[in-house]
């Protein structure tokens, strides 16, 4: 069977696999798989009833998830590491991502090089909402210095009336955080985001995003949306704001929290291996870090 170049018509198929086991990590959506698009050749392949996700760049070709089945099947992986042979002119960089820690077991037995990849941060949504307890402190001083000193008012996001003022706030944010921050791999990482965004905005609809806006003198300054992951998960994938503007942050988190009263918590997303970003997660108390995996053919089993 042929590889099918990733479209926005294929959320179907994808949900499909995604459902057939419940999942925490924010990647295990077709939303947080499609706003890539533009940075990766994406595309997939059902090898022996497993959903098989490629993807590929300059530097070589990937299996962004585990395939995606009822079953573990070691001749997929098979098929799977001939194919990415195939496509990769460094064999040592075939591998698979974001695989979970209850399958461990699965690849180990089998030979596989496990490696930690990252945590997601998963928060209790009625934390996010109230910032109550001793804990939440500061964010909650922040907030209500927000609430007391700015007139705003508090929006749903219409993906076709704010795309552009959105847009234009991120590229704002992307400036301010950029004179703090130097580091090369970071700000490589605000200019990847901007694009995904953008592609986001494009597919709001479609690819389910959720989200709210907070407007000041009617200017759009802070931003944040997201998607359903499970029944009880909402994962936050942008949340914005000027950063000239105290406590606003903290505001349009709790803000947005408390309109996601169906979901039992909320993941944050990972860290992306930034020390200042890792700080402000564990902030805000997750109630679990969920690890994500890449595995590799061959070498010392960990």
């Amino acid at each position: 069977m042929a590889f099918n170049k990733l479209r926005i018509k294929d959320k179907e198929i994808f949900d499909r696999y995604l459902k057939l086991s419940t999942h925490q990590l924010s990647v295990y959506s077709f939303a947080n798989i499609y706003i890539w698009n533009k940075f990766f050749d994406i595309s997939w392949k059902i090898i022996d009833d497993s959903l098989c996700i490629f993807f590929k760049d300059k530097i070589g070709a990937f299996l962004y998830l585990p395939p995606l089945s009822k079953e573990n099947n070691p001749k997929v992986l098979v098929h799977v590491f001939e194919i990415l042979s195939k496509s990769n002119k460094n064999n040592d960089f075939a591998h698979i991502e974001n695989v979970e820690e209850k399958d461990l077991g699965f690849y180990r037995s089998l030979g596989f090089r496990c490696t930690l990849k990252s945590h997601d941060y998963i928060c209790s949504r009625w934390g996010l909402e109230s910032l109550r307890g001793n804990k939440f402190k500061s964010k909650r001083a922040s907030r209500n210095y927000f609430t007391k000193n700015y007139w705003y008012s508090y929006h749903p996001i219409s993906s076709r009336d704010d795309k552009d003022e959105c847009l234009k706030l991120y590229s704002f944010w992307a400036k301010q955080r950029k004179e703090k921050n130097v580091d090369i791999i970071y700000q490589g990482l605000i200019d990847d985001n901007g694009l995904a965004l953008k592609e986001a905005f494009d597919n709001y609809a479609a690819l389910g995003f959720k989200g709210g806006l907070v407007r000041i003198n009617n200017k759009v300054k802070g931003f944040t949306f997201g998607f359903e992951l499970t029944r009880d998960i909402f994962c936050i994938l942008y949340e914005i704001t000027d950063l000239d503007i105290k406590g606003l942050a903290q505001f349009i988190f709790a803000q947005f929290a408390s309109q996601l009263r169906s979901y039992k918590s909320v993941n944050i997303m990972d860290d992306s291996g930034l020390e200042n970003l890792k700080r402000v997660k564990l902030s805000y108390h997750p109630k679990a870090l969920v690890a994500s995996y890449t595995i590799r053919k061959n070498g010392p089993v960990h």
